[in-house]
């Protein structure tokens, strides 16, 4: 019971410390980067770079669509089969950020580039 009650206070701490919090509603994978500018700035990507996410509701591929850029290069999309979530959000209004969570050298575009989609409280 002790250690329940600090952890709720160290966490009530840290809520009231801070401007806004974030939680973590997804990790995927760079979906399309072999298309876009992946390529042309691989090496300047750095893990936790802030990503854009830029909402496409006239896509006519995907009425859902999402764009991820990263200092206002197309990089690619939030796949298809887990953007519904971050389409609705993002629709709704709600504040959504993103970042570079993983970078990996591998010839199969889906496992270059993961990023991770946060909602701020």
């Amino acid at each position: 019971m002790r250690l329940l009650l600090t952890i709720s206070l160290a966490l009530w701490l840290t809520v009231a410390q801070a401007e806004s919090v974030r939680v973590l509603v997804q990790n995927s994978p760079l979906a399309g980067s072999q298309y876009y500018a992946l390529g042309e700035f691989w090496q300047q990507i750095k893990l936790g770079d802030a990503l854009e996410l830029i909402r496409e509701p006239d896509n006519k591929h995907d009425r859902n669509a999402i764009r991820v850029e990263w200092q206002g290069h197309k990089l690619g999309y939030v796949p298809r089969a887990e953007n519904r979530a971050v389409a609705s959000a993002m629709d709704a209004g709600d504040k959504l950020s993103a970042r570079v969570s993983s970078l990996s050298d591998n010839k199969n575009p889906w496992r270059r580039v993961a990023f991770e989609v946060f909602v701020e409280l």
